[in-house]
């Protein structure tokens, strides 16, 4: 007898809340996986954050697999082992609001390029920092939902978001300013 999920069935995508039900609880597994092959809680707890932001971002697709689990593990393996092999890596981020401003020309040529490097330097952040940035500033999602997506604490997602802000001001001010 053939098995079809209902959001298969019923066309259903994956929702905030059956995430929260479904996959949210696989955080302590996924967690205690990755401090066996990282040796390090900190670095562990990060991996499993971005294996959970990882399958937000894939929640249309979950009802494909054949388990979700196998595939947050393998997820948490591949992160954990990027990160012994790797000291960070790095994504591009392309998608910079468009500048309104009725501002000169040259004006608005600094405020694109002063973008550019900022996306730059956002670009160079771990994911999860990167992913804490967008979905607090451009999604505009509360801290609080942020935690309950990745299955961390409010204090954690802070803490990311605190030290993502810090590294991104220190790397913009350390840049060259454009045209000087």
């Amino acid at each position: 007898m053939l098995h079809f999920p209902a959001s298969r069935v019923f066309g259903i995508e994956m929702d905030r809340k059956r995430f929260e039900i479904e996959v949210v609880p696989l955080r302590e597994r996924l967690l205690r996986y990755a401090e066996r092959i990282l040796e390090n809680p900190e670095e562990a707890e990060d991996v499993a954050q971005e294996t959970l932001l990882k399958l937000w971002h894939m929640r249309e697709e979950l009802d494909s697999y054949r388990s979700v689990e196998a595939l947050a593990i393998q997820i948490t393996k591949h992160q954990s082992l990027n990160r012994l092999r790797t000291s960070q890596r790095h994504t591009s981020l392309d998608d910079h609001p468009p500048i309104a401003s009725n501002e000169d020309p040259a004006r608005r040529f600094e405020e694109r390029e002063r973008l550019r490097e900022v996306g730059d330097i956002i670009s160079r952040l771990p994911d999860m920092q990167q992913a804490i940035l967008r979905m607090r500033h451009i999604e505009g999602m509360e801290i609080k939902e942020i935690a309950t997506l990745m299955g961390s604490s409010e204090e954690a997602v802070r803490m990311n978001l605190s030290r993502a802000r810090k590294r991104v001001k220190e790397l913009f001010f350390k840049a060259p300013i454009a045209g000087n």
